[in-house]
């Protein structure tokens, strides 16, 4: 029985194995499989591959039953999903998989797929300044980021060279310019509040927004299989042009033809081991979505990559006589400080002018607005800041009076309105102790696994944060002679717009942190963790771009001390 368990061992066991299969963890596998290293990505959803798994790819509104609305008897069962569109219902989750304890109002947004949400993402692409890193120290809340932008900027390029951006460079310090191709043209009432913005305040600019599409694909893209963005604007049903990224579309097969890639879908992981004897973690515990069956992989190196909220639980649920309240967790501090974005601040104005002009077709993108609020010193009541999404174009009126005729030409026949200019905050959340994850003492899933308890709320400054945007949006509408501002604070709790971050994150001190500035727990040197999870803070940037760039790094530094058989 022991050879059997040992040929068994054997059999499963790799150079690295990666948990998750998303942005992050497919740059983990791409970097690892690349460097030679025999890798295995556990992912617990389903297998998606590029083009062949996108049913709804490409369709005309009229190719489905109901144009898209999903039936009444179809919305059962299907999670957060039953609002859905048909569109997008292939990615649904379903209301058993993964059942979670709302302490607090928390919106939870997941996608159990290879691929993850790296499918699902809006795209925005922005990198981090040094005002973005140096934030915390400065104004001391949560703790000093152990990086500075001089050691990402090259895994940047790296990670901008592969992935392929579109956008603008602006030569603005408090948001570095990047590789990009040609980005989306700006509306004309875009291009007027960007001259406006910077005549009126100086300080503020309204750029192209940077994001994750193909519109001047270069060799390397072409190597991938991808093409040129067509502007279809169905992006999260997933792209048969491989025009914006996915890691569906880029590195996993990428990974696959190095001849080191397994995937492994349909893996619930439920624990990474550790041995107690050699002092390392040693592989990972799974439960098999299908058979429900428990087994395990072994590995040298394990990244962590199941996406903020379930890196932290699988971390939590890693116990051991070493380890009693989760792997690498001694200072207790493990799935604490846990935040995300704050997009609660909504605009709308109108402008009465550009009425020769009309926007024509579609794009992807929007127009950005940097941050501007407490950036080289502090001068509001709130800590940190806010970057704003915005997207001007020309309203088309539909006239739906009358019936029969009248009603089919009236609905042929529409009629341009006047421009009207949107805007969305993003807001710096703060991390506090209080807001944080942990794991149910009485309650387990259908896999055996205890339920995450989500115990997040928004703080006084987001509260302050969101009053001033309010304001600010309404001002500068007013200033620009915009007309009709509705500026308002949706009340959406946390987690409505994802971005989930922190609860393992980096830092200098193993007291006050749980990861080094390479990424590695602390207590356990061949654990690495890369994606949401290990943020120290949120910026205001969207952070899918730093979690890539954070993984190239890290993997390239663990097939490095693997080579110097530190690991």
């Amino acid at each position: 029985m022991s050879n059997l368990n040992l040929k068994a061992q054997a059999q499963n066991t790799y150079d690295a194995i990666v948990i998750g299969s998303g942005a992050s963890g497919g740059w983990a596998a791409k970097e690892l499989c690349e460097n030679g290293l025999k890798t295995l990505v556990l992912e617990r959803g389903r297998m998606v591959r590029h083009i062949e798994d996108y049913p709804t790819a490409s369709k005309a509104p009229w190719e489905f039953e109901f144009r898209g609305t999903v039936p009444i008897e179809k919305r059962s069962g299907i999670g957060a999903a039953r609002w859905g569109r048909e569109e997008t219902m292939h990615w649904a989750l379903a209301e058993d998989e993964q059942p979670y304890i709302e302490e607090k109002p928390f919106r939870w947004f997941r996608g159990y797929h290879v691929g993850g949400k790296s499918l699902l993402w809006a795209r925005g692409t922005q990198r981090w300044s040094d005002f973005d890193l140096e934030g915390p120290a400065r104004d001391g809340y949560a703790v000093d980021w152990p990086i500075r932008y001089k050691d990402l900027e090259p895994w940047y390029k790296h990670v901008e060279t592969f992935v392929g951006f579109c956008g603008s460079k602006d030569g603005l310090d408090v948001l570095p310019d990047q590789i990009v191709q040609p980005g989306f043209e700006l509306s004309c009432v875009e291009k007027y509040y960007s001259e406006q913005l910077k005549k009126i305040y100086g300080d503020r600019y309204l750029i192209q927004g940077r994001c994750a599409h193909l519109t001047d694909p270069q060799e390397i893209h072409r190597k991938q299989g991808r093409n040129k963005c067509q502007h279809q604007n169905m992006c999260n049903r997933g792209c048969i042009y491989g025009g914006y990224f996915s890691a569906n579309a880029a590195t996993l097969p990428w990974a696959e033809k190095t001849g080191n890639l397994t995937i492994r879908p349909d893996s619930v992981v439920e624990s990474i081991i550790y041995d107690e004897e050699k002092g390392r973690a040693i592989g990972v515990r799974i439960i098999d979505r299908l058979t429900k069956e428990a087994m395990e992989f072994y590995s040298k190196i394990i990244f962590v990559n199941a996406s903020t909220i379930n890196t932290n639980a699988i971390l939590l649920n890693s116990k051991s006589s070493r380890f009693p309240n989760g792997l690498g967790n001694d200072n207790g501090l493990m799935g604490k400080f846990m935040a995300c974005h704050n997009y609660r601040g909504k605009g709308y104005a109108t402008f009465e002018g550009f009425l020769d002009q009309a926007t024509e077709g579609r794009h992807p993108g929007h127009a950005y607005v940097p941050r501007f609020r407490n950036v080289y010193k502090q001068e509001t009541d709130f800590l940190r800041g806010y970057a704003i999404g915005m997207s001007g174009s020309r309203r088309i009126d539909s006239d739906t009076s009358g019936i029969g005729h009248e009603l089919r030409d009236n609905l042929l026949n529409r009629k341009y309105g006047v421009w009207g200019m949107a805007a969305w905050m993003q807001g710096e959340v703060v991390p506090i102790e209080s807001n944080h994850i942990r794991l149910s003492e009485t309650e387990t899933d259908k896999y055996g696994i205890p339920k995450i308890v989500m115990s997040v709320e928004w703080t006084e400054n987001d509260d302050k944060m969101t009053e001033d945007f309010l304001q600010q949006q309404y001002e500068m509408y007013e200033r620009m002679g915009f007309t009709n501002i509705d500026v308002s604070d949706s009340g959406a709790p946390p987690g409505s717009d994802i971005h989930e971050m922190g609860g393992v994150r980096m830092g200098k001190d193993p007291k006050t942190s749980l990861l080094n500035k390479h990424n590695q727990l602390h207590a356990c040197p061949n654990v690495f963790v890369t994606d949401g999870a290990c943020m120290t803070s949120t910026s205001t940037q969207n952070p899918t771009l730093m979690f890539m760039t954070l993984t190239a790094r890290a993997a390239n530094f663990a097939v490095e001390e693997l080579k110097k058989m530190n690991l």
